[in-house]
């Protein structure tokens, strides 16, 4: 032990380019905006149904014990038994380090998708598919296990992984993970495939948005603090800290 205080670690900001952050985002809101609209529509769900009917004939027709098993993990994965421990370890792990910004974009996401997922099961209020194979609870659309498992992967890896390439990696790996989890509720007939991916889509949107308002309240206040423009993209946030320590 050396006596001196500990050094402090700044704290990476959750937009690494503003520009390019807001694209994505517009484009992945303007996505789910689109297919919900779609799904309100009675002429076009009707398209859309007869789509989800033909992909829940192809995966009854394909079904195979390995990956009905991999389904149903993934289902046990999605449940809130689950999902809650996760999301709790994370929001106390970032609490711990007294990453402020990440804290709020991660909890903002969470709590924002949880209250639209049963607002919008309410208003839509769509028939799930018969027989599934896991049991099932509400309306169908959108997906519930799609949502939380996307708002989770995709906010958790903005709140804990600084802008470069291990976020891109990472961020591929929460998006593959979305699919999978929304392909096994369209295969297990627990939901219509519309339903998973306009789950995937909303979780997605939920971590983005919030990610986007609290980074750039974040930028903002960095800015204030130094009293000057907003630090440049990838730099680091002054003034927000993790501790480190030097034993």
């Amino acid at each position: 032990m050396s006596g001196q205080p500990a050094v402090r670690r700044p704290e990476h900001l959750l937009m690494a380019s503003p520009g390019r952050d807001v694209a994505v985002t517009v484009v992945t809101v303007v996505l789910t905006a689109v297919l919900f609209a779609a799904v309100a529509s009675s002429g076009v769900l009707a398209h859309i149904q007869r789509l989800d009917e033909a992909w829940l004939q192809l995966m009854v027709s394909h079904r195979s014990a390995p990956v009905t098993a991999l389904a149903k993990f993934l289902n046990v994965l999605g449940l809130i038994y689950i999902t809650l421990p996760v999301r709790i370890a994370i929001a106390g792990y970032l609490a711990l380090r007294r990453r402020w910004w990440h804290l709020a974009a991660f909890v903002a996401a969470v709590v924002l998708s949880e209250i639209l997922i049963g607002t919008l099961k309410g208003i839509y209020d769509r028939a799930r598919p018969p027989e599934s194979l896991v049991a099932t609870s509400g309306a169908s659309f959108p997906s519930g296990h799609a949502i939380a498992a996307s708002v989770t992967v995709v906010a958790a890896v903005i709140a804990l992984v600084p802008p470069g390439r291990r976020r891109a990696a990472w961020g591929a790996a929460a998006v593959v993970f979305s699919i999978l989890m929304a392909l096994s509720r369209a295969y297990l007939g627990a939901h219509w495939l519309s339903d998973a991916v306009a789950g995937v889509l909303l979780g997605t949107s939920c971590a983005l948005v919030t990610a986007l308002v609290v980074g750039l309240l974040q930028r903002r206040w960095v800015a204030h603090r130094r009293g000057g423009p907003a630090p440049p993209a990838g730099e680091q946030a002054p003034g927000t800290t993790e501790p480190v320590d030097q034993r």
